[in-house]
């Protein structure tokens, strides 16, 4: 089967709410499961930094080599660059980062390679107000927003300021669309009350995201959780994309395609617990129905509902873009 020419421009097609050319595009907001399904090694976060110098000048090139290779096999129309530090709990770091010396020539070796290849290149983008984590000052964090929401003012104020001036910086580097990672809602819908949404959330969503399309810059957000209340405002937005759809949350994604279609595109949900435990008939059953219930008339991404984990079965993953080969052209 002839696969897609054209990658970045579906997936640009996709952000603009056009139906691409050819194939419905395919995005991770951070994919993780390079080795399972390259058969080979990267080499990022402590064991990187365990490398000497030489070594690491080694890593990167050949870090480069997989995972242009592997979003090429996998007909990937973006690939997010590698991040910098963060903990997915106190004190473990994350998979996807490098420290920023190496980070910033990684990135430069990625963006090189996508161009010739006609992929696209996502850089993440802080911009907006998350909702904090139960092990970080969670407790706390919800005693401010009573006792002392003018902290809360500044807080959101700066995160934008911060965002946009970032921005600007990735702009300059040579990128054209930014995700912001910023979890706003859990399983019971947002963590911020309809006031208090009006008050930190919104009016920097609007703001920040008029800057990024100022920019000539695509935005995409990313949140988990059941964001059904924000949806109007994110499609009133100059937001491109919303990431995620959290099918755990009981977002259902051809749901929210009727209710924004031609304002906002949406990116996902094949859900990440399903990709890793199987089984393969139901992972590219969700594919299949993601498909052929959400692509028509353009702005739909299709990926996982977050990020596709280390330990993903490479047979796994396949069911997703063997399903995408039979559904996803236009």
């Amino acid at each position: 089967m002839s696969m897609s020419t054209k990658p970045r421009d579906n997936m640009i097609a996709a952000l603009e709410c056009r139906e691409p050319e050819d194939y419905v595009p395919i995005w991770e907001i951070e994919f993780q499961a390079w080795d399972n399904l390259s058969g080979k090694h990267v080499i990022l976060g402590r064991e990187f930094e365990r490398l000497s110098q030489k070594e690491k000048e080694i890593a990167i090139s050949t870090n480069a080599e997989i995972m242009i290779e592997t979003c090429k096999q996998l007909h990937f129309a973006a690939l997010t660059v590698v991040g910098s530090y963060w903990e997915v709990a106190p004190g473990e770091p994350s998979y996807y980062w490098l420290p920023d010396e190496w980070r910033k020539k990684q990135n430069a070796l990625l963006r090189k390679y996508c161009e010739s290849e006609g992929i696209a290149t996502v850089m993440a983008c802080g911009g907006l107000i998350g909702m904090p984590s139960h092990g970080d000052g969670y407790l706390e964090f919800c005693y401010r927003l009573m006792d002392e929401p003018e902290t809360i003012d500044t807080w959101a104020k700066n995160t934008c300021e911060y965002g946009v001036a970032r921005a600007k910086e990735i702009r300059d580097m040579g990128y054209e669309i930014v995700v912001c990672p910023a979890d706003i809602a859990d399983n019971r819908g947002c963590f911020y009350s309809p006031a208090q949404m009006e008050r930190w959330f919104y009016p920097y969503l609007y703001k920040w995201t008029n800057e990024v399309k100022s920019m000539g810059m695509y935005s995409i957000l990313h949140t988990d959780g059941d964001v059904t209340a924000a949806l109007e405002h994110m499609a009133a937005s100059s937001l491109n994309a919303l990431q995620a759809i959290d099918p755990v949350a009981g977002m259902d994604i051809a749901k929210v395609k009727s209710q924004v279609s031609g304002r906002l595109c949406l990116c996902g949900n094949v859900e990440t617990g399903l990709l890793v435990t199987g089984p393969r008939e139901a992972i590219y059953e969700d594919t299949r129905r993601i498909l052929t219930e959400c692509k028509g008339d353009g702005g739909l991404i299709l990926g996982t509902s977050n990020a596709s984990m280390p330990e993903t079965p490479c047979e796994n993953y396949r069911q997703i873009i063997d399903a995408w080969e039979m559904f996803g052209k236009y």
